[in-house]
C-alpha cells in the first residue's frame, strides 16, 4: 500500500504538469488543442538529440526541449488558429492533422523504433520502505516547481491576469483594453513549453516512441474535462485521481487496462456533471 501511495503521488504530479499546458488552451481558447500530445512526443525526441545523441548537458536538452515547444506553440497559433478563429471545428481537426505529420516527421527523422532515454537523475532510493527512482522522485518536484510557479504569475502577474479574463468573457476583456490576440498567443507558446518539457519527464518515466503522444493527450483531456474548464485546483486535484487510479489498476489488475477507467470517467462526468466536478457552467 505505501508503495502505491507514494508512485501515486510522484506519478500524479507529473500528469498535473502534463495537464496544465492543455488546461490554459482549452480555458482561454475554447480549443481541445489534439495536438497537445505531439508537444510532448517532439519535446522528448528534441531532449534526446540533445543529451544522449549530441552528447551536451541534460540541462540543455531540457531547455531545448522548452524551447522548441514554445515555438511550436507560438507558430501553430499564428499559422493555424488565428486563421481560422470562430471555427473550433476546424481548428481541432487542423491539430490533430498536425500531430499526424509531426508523427511522421519525427519517423523520418529518428526512425519508428522506440528509444529509452536515460534517466534524468539515476538511481533509486527508499521512502517509508517503498523503492523509488530518482527519475521519477526528480520529475515530480520539478513539476510541482513549475506548477507552482504557472500559479504565482496567473495569479499575480498583468499577464496572467490578463489571461484570467480572457477565460471568462473575451469580449469583456477587449472592452477592458487587453488585447485577446496577444493573450492567446502567449498562451499558446506557454502550453507548448509545458507540453514538450512535461514530454521529457514523461518519456523518461515510460519511453520515447512517434506514438507516445496519444496517451499524454488522452490524460490531459480526462483531467481537464473532468476537473472543469479553467479550474487549475480541479486539473490538480484530478490529476492526482488519475495518477492514483492508474497505479492502482497496474498494480492490482493489468497495466493493459491502465487507460479504460480513465475514459469510464469521462464518460460519467459527463452524463452527471457536464462541467466537471470544479468547473463553472457556461452562460447562456
Amino acid at each position: 500500500m505505501t508503495q502505491i501511495i507514494i508512485q501515486g503521488l510522484l506519478l500524479s504530479g507529473l500528469y498535473a504538469l502534463i495537464a496544465m499546458g492543455f488546461m490554459l488552451i482549452f480555458s482561454i481558447g475554447r480549443v481541445l488543442n489534439l495536438a497537445y500530445g505531439a508537444y510532448l512526443m517532439v519535446g522528448g525526441y528534441v531532449y534526446f538529440w540533445v543529451s544522449q545523441q549530441l552528447g551536451l548537458p541534460q540541462i540543455i536538452g531540457i531547455a531545448a526541449a522548452t524551447m522548441m515547444g514554445v515555438i511550436m506553440g507560438l507558430l501553430k497559433h499564428r499559422l493555424i488558429v488565428k486563421p481560422l478563429k470562430g471555427d473550433h471545428v476546424a481548428v481541432e481537426i487542423s491539430t490533430l492533422i498536425l500531430a499526424v505529420v509531426m508523427q511522421a516527421g519525427v519517423v523520418l527523422v529518428f526512425g519508428d523504433a522506440s528509444k529509452i532515454l536515460l534517466p534524468i537523475v539515476p538511481g533509486v532510493t527508499q521512502i517509508e520502505g517503498a523503492a523509488v527512482t530518482y527519475n521519477i522522485l526528480v520529475a515530480a518536484i520539478i513539476s510541482w516547481i513549475i506548477i507552482i510557479g504557472l500559479y504565482v504569475f496567473v495569479r499575480n502577474t498583468y499577464t496572467g491576469r490578463a489571461m484570467q479574463a480572457v477565460s471568462m468573457d473575451e469580449k469583456g476583456a477587449a472592452i477592458s483594453g487587453i488585447d485577446p490576440d496577444r493573450v492567446n498567443l502567449i498562451t499558446w507558446g506557454i502550453s507548448g513549453g509545458l507540453g514538450a518539457v512535461g514530454g521529457v519527464f514523461f518519456a523518461s518515466y515510460t519511453q520515447l516512441s512517434p506514438t507516445m503522444w496519444v496517451g499524454p493527450l488522452i490524460i490531459s483531456v480526462a483531467i481537464v474535462i473532468v476537473g472543469g474548464i479553467g479550474s487549475i485546483m480541479g486539473t490538480l486535484i484530478v490529476a492526482h485521481i488519475i495518477g492514483f487510479l492508474e497505479v492502482i489498476v497496474v498494480a492490482k489488475l493489468a497495466p493493459e487496462l491502465r487507460g479504460v477507467f480513465t475514459m469510464l470517467l469521462i464518460i460519467f462526468v459527463l452524463v452527471l456533471r457536464p462541467q466537471g466536478l470544479f468547473g463553472r457552467e457556461e452562460a447562456h
